[in-house]
């Protein structure tokens, strides 16, 4: 017989049902948004390998095809700056799921395009309403997930936009050779309505906190403001935007060096420059466990240090296949030091997350386009390896920065040492 005096033994503890199921479903939508974001970033790249068919069944020019490119890719760029404010104002899943099913309505309207122009206009139109997506995610996963667990579902989500961009040139590239390009438009068309209707039904049946949004009255512009009034928004935009000139100002050119230097062909360089993606993939599947055992001071650090590795390696390289090694590292020391922004931008501005995420977005989409046209001086002027060069030093000191800020900042707010 028990004691009276003998201690109770502690009750079991059982899992909080409600918790389990606000749980799963905040990532039945995560996965949700990461099919929307691979199809947002596949869009993007869909039509590079389809330019001689375009020009040959519009009896045009490659150069004239181009604009279906150039279309989409503005109208991309100069939406990211509507979207975030006005997921702040009605809520940023909503907007998402609308702006899924309107990019339906565009994918639809590019495979029913009669001519050149009228494929340029709804390219534009599905570039406008797919900007949506990918900072939107970005912008209700910070809402959704506390910050303890934010930086590994950021990278499960980013999965899908990594996916989107190796595939995106494969599945133009198929259907142009294959079926007809019309049909990598009808198959962007049912993703996105697949994806839409999905995200409605969740929208219907979410719990009150899962969908935060919609709670500034400020303006547009107030919000704007907002965001550029905060030093510590304003410094990790900035790093992102040297991150993305650096980064992508330099591996755009990657092909061609490749092609002229080893003698290899433009598809054999292609491959190589895939490994990419497969290095991003390699973290996105690790994430938590870095995020655990690293923090993001020293992932931060790390992502900086492996991009100057892969540089180095390109620029100084006695063979094609040390490219390969150097792409895996760059796509893992990229995506080290993207997620890391990534999260840190979910608290940039937590009251108007929306709005932070589409100017987040657009210095990104910025930075790439500027890194292209900065790259392509260096390039004709003292060549990539110096270019290679260049990105290799700059991106270890950029990592090194961006993780004494984290470190500074977590001491000036009070936040748990493991960042």
């Amino acid at each position: 017989m028990d004691s009276p005096h003998q201690p109770a033994a502690p009750l079991p503890i059982t899992p909080d049902p409600l918790a389990s199921e606000a749980r799963g479903q905040v990532d039945r939508v995560v996965f949700l948004l990461a099919c929307a974001a691979f199809a947002s970033s596949a869009a993007l790249r869909l039509c590079d390998p389809m330019l001689p068919a375009l020009a040959r069944d519009f009896a045009t020019t490659v150069g004239h095809a181009a604009l279906v490119v150039t279309a989409t890719s503005i109208a991309y760029g100069l939406l990211q700056l509507v979207f975030g404010p006005l997921g702040d104002q009605f809520g940023k899943l909503k907007v998402v799921t609308w702006a899924c099913l309107a990019s339906t309505v565009g994918a639809v309207a590019c495979a029913l395009s009669s001519n050149l122009e009228m494929l340029a206009l709804a390219r534009a139109l599905n570039g406008a309403t797919t900007a949506a997506l990918i900072p939107l995610s970005l912008a209700w996963i910070g809402d959704a997930v506390a910050l303890e667990h934010r930086q590994a579902t950021l990278a499960r989500f980013m999965s899908g936009q990594i996916i989107g961009l190796i595939s995106g040139q494969a599945i133009g590239g198929f259907f142009a050779d294959f079926f007809g390009w019309r049909w990598a438009f009808v198959l962007l068309a049912v993703i996105y309505l697949g994806v839409g209707l999905l995200l409605r039904a969740s929208l219907r049946a979410h719990q009150p906190g899962v969908n935060a949004g919609g709670t500034l009255p400020t303006s547009q512009r107030g919000r704007f403001r907002q965001v550029f009034a905060n030093s510590h928004a304003r410094f990790i935009l900035i790093v992102l935007f040297v991150e993305a000139v650096t980064t992508f100002g330099a591996m755009s050119f990657i092909p061609s060096y490749l092609h002229q230097r080893f003698g290899i062909s433009l598809f054999h360089a292609g491959l190589v420059v895939a490994t990419v993606g497969l290095g991003g993939l390699g973290y996105t599947l690790l994430a938590r466990h870095w995020v655990k055992r690293l923090g993001q001071r020293r992932l931060a650090r790390m992502g900086g240090l492996l991009l100057g590795l892969a540089f180095t390696l390109l620029a100084l390289a006695p063979a094609w296949g040390w490219g390969v090694l150097a792409c895996g590292l760059a796509g893992l020391g990229f995506y080290q030091l993207h997620n890391t922004l990534q999260t840190l931008a979910t608290q940039m501005i937590p009251e108007a997350r929306g709005t932070a995420l589409s100017l987040f977005a657009f210095c990104f989409f910025l930075g790439q386009a500027s890194g292209a046209a900065v790259g392509a001086v260096v390039v004709d002027h003292v060549g990539a390896s110096w270019l290679f060069l260049a990105s290799a030093l700059t991106l270890p000191l950029a990592g090194g920065i961006l993780a004494r800020h984290i470190k500074a900042r977590a001491r000036e707010t009070n936040e748990p040492a493991r960042l």
